[in-house]
């Protein structure tokens, strides 16, 4: 079982919005995928705003009521295989809870930005590093070493903000679907790997 979590403040905008959305994506595939907040109040549901925002993306509305917020421990980030984070700052409080998790951990827009860098052949190539008949979680370890090798090489983006994704809470409905769309690309670029790694 191939684990992702996605990581924000108070997890009960950006970051379960993110996991539902990848969960949804990726049904067919034995993936798990779950959030939790730095700064979470264990149990709290989706804003309304956000929750809306998942059931017109073709989320379950069943899973949208079912979410309660969960604060961000180490026991989270060690077993997940991929940790997207929807800004840097929550990026940083990951690798502070474990180091290790450094190259495992990336902003949603950061990995759609260095993901961009690499076809699909090169990222096959990756995969494929892991060994041949290697299951597919060794093959995405493998693929996301190539994206994380991608820092420092990649071009940076204008302003170190463009790798976070804008937090909505207490703003407009406008906010929070700008918010959605930043982190668009970044759940793109995660499917994509998780599919060339499970092909």
């Amino acid at each position: 079982m191939l684990e992702i979590l996605t990581v924000c403040t108070g997890n009960i905008c950006r970051s379960p919005l993110a996991a539902q959305l990848l969960a949804t994506r990726l049904a067919d595939l034995p993936v798990r995928v779950s959030s939790a907040g730095a700064r979470a109040r264990d149990g709290m549901p989706m804003t309304p705003e956000a929750a809306d925002l998942a059931v017109a993306r073709g989320v379950d509305p069943a899973l949208v009521a079912a979410h309660g917020a969960r604060y961000l421990t180490p026991v989270h980030v060690r077993t997940a295989d991929l940790v997207l984070a929807m800004a840097r700052d929550h990026r940083r409080e990951v690798v502070e809870l474990d180091p290790s998790r450094m190259r495992q951990a990336f902003t949603a827009r950061e990995f759609a930005r260095l993901a961009a860098d690499l076809s699909d052949d090169d990222l096959r190539t990756a995969a494929a590093t892991a060994g041949e008949g290697a299951p597919p979680r060794e093959r995405f370890a493998a693929a996301l070493g190539a994206i994380a090798g991608r820092r420092g090489i990649t071009l940076p983006p204008t302003s170190p903000e463009d790798d976070d994704v804008i937090d909505p809470y207490g703003r407009s409905a406008a906010t929070y679907e700008r918010s959605a769309v930043e982190l668009e690309p970044g759940l793109v670029a995660v499917e994509r790997v998780v599919r060339i790694a499970f092909g």
